[in-house]
Parts: structure tokens; C-alpha cells; sequence
């Protein structure tokens, strides 16, 4: 029983990867481009808080000064990939990458004036989240015109898996930068990986645009059908942007060792979980998968909260991200079944604008938070604040998948 068990799992978990082998190219470009972000993760805020001796809300502002400016050009980017085609959006967000590593270059030369400093370092976070907007949104765009709008949650899933499993790569190597070599380390990565990730893309096939340049959009028609999916989405990303601004700094303040483990184990269950699982909300219901996996993401933040040791944290984290890994594709799921097949770059460019609220906006508001009751705090706000995205997933339920409102 158990064999025949084991060979019936094994037959359905092939197929389910076939298709996903035409999004490998693609999720390549991702990871290698994604680095880049994962290495500054664990080590901007002890750069900016102990480097440059600023406060923790000037952290929770630097970190969350790239997801602001994924806000202002996220639909710029949706809007680009649909008209001027996918591959355009992603050599686009290289480029503005780049630019970003040399201002981090820039910043280093002005530390004996941190405010001067930190504001170059804004300027070259403000450029790196316009990148991420483009080669993220471009990416997603090329998977779901390869595979179609039917496989979106696994889509969504497997290129965020690609994008996180380069976060959890990069921030080991981003702290050994850092240990080896400074903020300069981590600038010199900055420019050039995103220089090398042009090469790899070169000989990719491009996909035709889905929509003519000039054609009206109906941006009002996808953000009626993407709302509901999105605002679960952002109070969901809360409990990321904890673990992205801070996580590296309570294990600091605790001695836990190493920094980076908190990310790490968030990312590496977030992409197991992506791995595994990522065709559940397909098959499932975007919305159902999205409901049981907020309360997870929730139980894992009130872990952290809680933890007495490193241990204790990690598993936490872990628990937060396994939780988180479904959450956005579930929802994204619904976002983009409520929006026009020819604006599906858009719809996610739109869908994401959510999540940048959230991050842009949130973090510093976090970092306020804990330069007023303790880095700890942080985490019971946002297990409570996660829990909210649970009203808004259960909404979707209530509402058939075919309403474009």
C-alpha cells in the first residue's frame, strides 16, 4: 500500500514539473538577479544603524525606501511588459540595477557625514526598486504568456520561489561581503551581477507583447478586479517586511548567531513550500490556500515574539515564511483571474503595488515601533496585523471567480 502510495505521488508530481521546465530560463534570471537584492538584506541595517550610526527608523526608511519606489513604478513597469513585451521590462530592470550598485559606490565616499550618506543610499534604493519592479513584473508576465493564464498560482509561485530562493542565498553571502570586505563588498556585488545576468538573457526568446502601444489599458477595470486580492496581500507582507528590516537586528541584539539565520530559514521554507505546493491554489482556490496559510504566517510571527533563543526564533521564521510562500500567489491567483487576459502585466504590476504599500509604507512605521517599545514588539504587531488579510481572503471566497469587481 505504502509503494503503491509512493509511485502514485511520484506520477502526479512529474507532470506537474514539466511545464514548469519552459520557466527555468527565466526563473535563472530572477536568482541571479536577485542576489543583488539578498545581499544587502541582512547587513543594510547594521550598516545604517551601526556603520552610520543612525536610528531604527532611519533603517525601517532605507529598507523600506526600495519597496516605495516598486509602489510609484510598479504599473509603469505592468504597462511597459504588456506593450513593449517582457523581455524589454527585464533587461530594463538590469540596467537601472546596475546604476543602483555605483550610487551604493557613491554613498561610501560621505560616511563622515551620515546624512548625506544615507541620502545617496535612498537614492540608489529608490533605482534598485524600480529594477526589481521591472524584472520581477517582466518575468511573471513571460511565465504566464509560456504557460498560460490558467497556471497562474503556479507561475506566481515558482518565480517568487526563484526571487526568495536567491534572497536566502544572498544574505549569507552578503554578511561574509560584509565581514570580508564592508558596504564596498556588497556595492562591487551591487553593480556587476546584474552586469553578468545581461548576458545570460541575450539568447532568451522573447514573447510578443500582449497588448499594442497606445491601446487604452482600462486601468480603473484592473484595479476594481485586483483590490480586495491585494489588500490581503499587503497586511500578509507586513509579517516580510518584520523579517526583512529586523529580523537580522533582534538576532544582534539577543547575540544570536549567525545574523542572517532568521532570513534564511524564512526564505529556504518559502521556497520549499513554493516547491511542493506551489499548484495548490490552482487546483484548490487561490483564496481557500491563502485563508489557512495567513493564520500560519501569523502563528510564526507570535513564535518569534515569544522565542527565548535562537532556536526557538528560527523555527518561528521558518514558520513564517512556509506560511507567507501561498498567501501571495493564492491571492494573486484571484487577482488575475478578475482582470482582462490582454492587461495580465498590468493586473500583477498593479496586484504587487499592494505589497509595495505595504513594505514602503509599513517598515518605517515598524521601525517607529521598535525605537519606541523594543525591537520584540514588532513581531506581535505583525502577527496581529497579518491575521487581517484573513477577512479580505475570505471575501474572495464568497465572490466567484468570474467577477471582474
Amino acid at each position: 500500500m505504502l509503494q503503491r502510495y509512493t509511485i502514485e505521488r511520484r506520477t502526479d508530481f512529474l507532470p506537474r514539473m514539466q511545464p514548469i521546465a519552459a520557466l527555468w530560463p527565466v526563473m535563472g534570471v530572477v536568482s541571479i538577479a536577485f542576489l543583488v537584492i539578498g545581499f544587502a538584506l541582512p547587513v543594510l541595517p547594521l550598516h545604517v544603524h551601526h556603520g552610520l550610526g543612525l536610528s531604527t527608523f532611519v533603517v525601517g526608511l532605507v529598507t523600506g525606501g526600495q519597496f516605495l519606489a516598486s509602489l510609484i513604478s510598479r504599473v509603469w513597469a505592468g504597462n511597459f511588459a504588456d506593450t513593449r513585451g517582457s523581455k524589454r521590462a527585464v533587461v530594463t530592470g538590469l540596467v537601472t540595477a546596475v546604476a543602483s550598485g555605483l550610487l551604493y559606490h557613491i554613498s561610501l565616499r560621505f560616511m563622515a557625514v551620515p546624512q548625506v550618506s544615507v541620502a545617496i543610499l535612498l537614492l540608489g534604493r529608490a533605482l534598485l526598486g524600480g529594477a526589481e519592479s521591472f524584472i520581477i513584473t517582466g518575468a511573471v508576465s513571460w511565465g504566464l504568456a509560456l504557460l498560460g493564464q490558467g497556471s497562474a498560482g503556479r507561475v506566481i509561485a515558482w518565480m517568487g520561489m526563484a526571487m526568495f530562493g536567491a534572497f536566502a542565498f544572498g544574505a549569507p553571502i552578503g554578511t561574509w561581503l560584509y565581514g570580508v570586505g564592508g558596504f564596498a563588498a556588497v556595492a562591487f556585488a551591487t553593480t556587476s551581477v546584474p552586469l553578468i545576468t545581461l548576458l545570460l538573457i541575450v539568447p532568451l526568446s522573447p514573447v510578443p507583447p500582449t497588448r499594442r502601444a497606445g491601446t487604452r489599458s482600462a486601468l480603473l477595470k484592473v484595479a476594481s478586479g485586483v483590490w480586495v486580492s491585494g489588500i490581503g496581500s499587503a497586511l500578509s507582507s507586513i509579517g516580510f517586511g518584520a523579517i526583512l528590516a529586523f529580523g537580522a537586528l533582534i538576532a544582534a541584539e539577543r547575540g544570536w548567531q549567525p545574523v542572517w539565520l532568521p532570513f534564511s530559514a524564512f526564505a529556504t521554507a518559502l521556497v520549499g513550500a513554493r516547491v511542493f505546493l506551489g499548484h495548490i491554489p490552482d487546483k484548490l482556490g487561490g483564496a481557500q490556500v491563502a485563508l489557512v496559510s495567513v493564520v500560519i504566517e501569523a502563528a510564526g510571527l507570535a513564535v518569534i515574539w515569544q522565542a527565548p533563543e535562537a532556536v526557538i526564533a528560527t523555527i518561528g521564521a521558518a514558520l513564517t515564511g512556509f506560511g507567507y510562500a501561498l498567501v501571495y500567489p493564492g491571492l494573486g491567483v484571484e487577482a488575475v483571474r478578475r482582470a482582462p487576459p490582454e492587461s495580465r502585466g498590468l493586473a500583477m504590476g498593479a496586484y504587487t503595488v499592494f505589497l509595495d504599500v505595504a513594505l514602503g509604507f509599513g517598515t518605517p512605521v515598524l521601525g517607529m515601533i521598535a525605537g519606541w517599545a523594543g525591537l520584540v514588539t514588532v513581531f506581535l504587531v505583525t502577527s496581529l496585523t497579518v491575521l487581517g488579510g484573513a477577512v479580505f481572503a475570505a471575501c474572495l471566497i464568497t465572490a466567484p471567480s468570474n467577477e471582474k469587481a
